[in-house]
């Protein structure tokens, strides 16, 4: 693999609950809809599950992904081709960490911290919608 050997870890606080931020990072639907511009291959599973596999695009660099854990709080992804290496995030009530590291010819920080500012943006559309509909019940 050509590239260099990059390694980032950056956590923020985000709006919502466990539950939502786990949707967000799990659910595939989810997924496609705060990665643009990444796009996510049409055989990913609707639910991320350990042994899942799936490639996402970016432009002409494509990565494949498998997943080694999906759980409660946690998403491991190894990554090859466009990126050899992993990608993990944690998560709780109104945080989540993401840990890259690998070989790439991308700038890897860069793509998490915009990754990241989408999660978060798409995080806080989630929880007005949430809101809103509990306002107009009462």
């Amino acid at each position: 693999m050509l590239g260099n050997f990059q390694q980032s870890q950056l956590r923020i606080a985000v709006p919502g609950d466990h539950d939502l931020i786990r949707d967000s990072l799990l659910n595939s639907n989810n997924l496609k809809k705060w990665l643009i511009p990444q796009t996510l291959s049409s055989d990913v599973p609707d639910t991320l599950t350990t042994g899942s596999n799936f490639t996402s695009n970016l432009g002409l660099v494509t990565v494949k992904h498998h997943v080694e854990i999906a759980n409660d709080n946690c998403l491991r992804m190894i990554l090859q081709q466009g990126i050899d290496g992993y990608h993990e995030w944690l998560w709780g009530d109104g945080w989540v960490q993401s840990r890259l590291e690998g070989i790439s010819l991308l700038p890897l920080n860069l793509g998490q911290t915009f990754s990241l500012l989408k999660l978060r943006l798409f995080l806080m559309s989630q929880t007005e919608d949430k809101e809103s509909s509990e306002s107009e019940t009462v």
